[in-house]
């Protein structure tokens, strides 16, 4: 699967967006991920995280150790940038960028991979991050978006 044009991440970073997001509403995202996950027969690691918290998290059958890893530093990359993890790779790449570098950011705590979507609401701004870890990125970046639109109803 190729990664959408920058145009369509930042569409979908704009429409995303919750009226309100409490921890019961963090919860219940992480579940309607993990029903997808496990209909879909994904091996993942899902994790929902409100201001500075890990809400939800769980690792499916299939998923390892390195997709915990690689959710956090997806879901740090996400919360620094305050966009998708995905956004931010595409970004820097039509820039002719290398994000390892030339972000400054330690690697071994940031990724620019698809997976990781910050969690906005109206007026608030970015209060959260929902990451997961355990397909090929792009498919992986997919899956939460139409998770979040599902839950959003959009």
């Amino acid at each position: 699967m190729n990664a959408p044009p920058l145009e369509r991440i930042e569409a979908d970073e704009r429409a995303l967006v919750f009226d309100g997001c409490t921890r019961d509403d963090a919860w219940e995202l992480g579940c309607l991920l993990r029903a997808a996950a496990v209909g879909a027969g994904h091996g993942l690691s899902i994790g929902v995280a409100l201001n500075g918290q890990w809400v939800f998290g769980c690792v499916l059958d299939g998923a390892t150790a390195d997709n915990d890893l690689w959710l956090r530093r997806k879901a740090a990359t996400a919360l620094h940038y305050q966009r998708s993890s995905l956004g931010v790779a595409a970004w820097f790449a039509e820039r002719g960028l290398d994000f390892d570098t030339d972000s400054r950011l330690p690697a071994d705590g940031h990724a620019a991979r698809g997976g990781a979507f910050p969690i906005r609401t109206t007026g608030a701004g970015t209060v959260g991050v929902v990451s997961v870890s355990g397909l090929p990125h792009v498919e992986d970046h997919a899956f939460v978006v139409a998770q979040l639109r599902a839950h959003l109803g959009r």
